[in-house]
């Protein structure tokens, strides 16, 4: 059986084994879902947004300190002791110097993209964080009457219409 042929038949038994109905691609319910409802949305507290700022903060600092090793053991000329090495090989002649200076680059730039990713994720949880404060803040005042008091709530159904 040529390639071809084999390629048709499973193309024709993938065919029949499909029903004619649409089909949705979607995520299962959760538990104590019934079949047409999607579950809960996603909530997030002030202090879920505070802890995964904060490690994001964290990881930012101790990925900063550790693994620099393009700078790590600097002379007065400010090279790190891999890219002496890698010099040192290639000024051998040996091709090893030239692949660990791409080593070194590849390294360094992967490690300057994950630690821009957590500052970052960091600095828009902190911005969020303020914005929705704000946010509230302003709506709150929105619903007060002039006097400070709160808004009745015939007035405030006027604004969701």
């Amino acid at each position: 059986m040529t390639f071809g042929d084999e390629w048709e038949q499973l193309v024709s038994t993938a065919r029949q084994r499909q029903s004619a109905r649409m089909r949705l691609n979607q995520l299962e319910p959760g538990p104590g879902a019934t079949s047409g409802e999607a579950g809960t949305d996603l909530v997030v507290t002030q202090d879920d947004l505070g802890a995964v700022g904060h490690e994001a903060f964290l990881l930012h600092g101790e990925l900063h300190k550790k693994v620099d090793i393009v700078g790590a053991g600097a002379d007065r000329n400010g090279e790190g002791s891999t890219a002496r090495a890698a010099r040192e090989l290639a000024d051998r002649n040996l091709a090893m110097g030239g692949e660990l200076y791409t080593t070194l680059s590849v390294w360094d730039s992967q490690v300057k993209t994950v630690l821009q990713m957590c500052a970052h994720i960091s600095n828009h949880l902190d911005y969020s964080k303020k914005l929705h404060a704000n946010d509230d803040a302003a709506i709150a005042a929105a619903v007060r009457g002039r006097e400070g008091a709160a808004m009745p709530v015939s007035e405030i159904s006027r604004y969701v219409r």
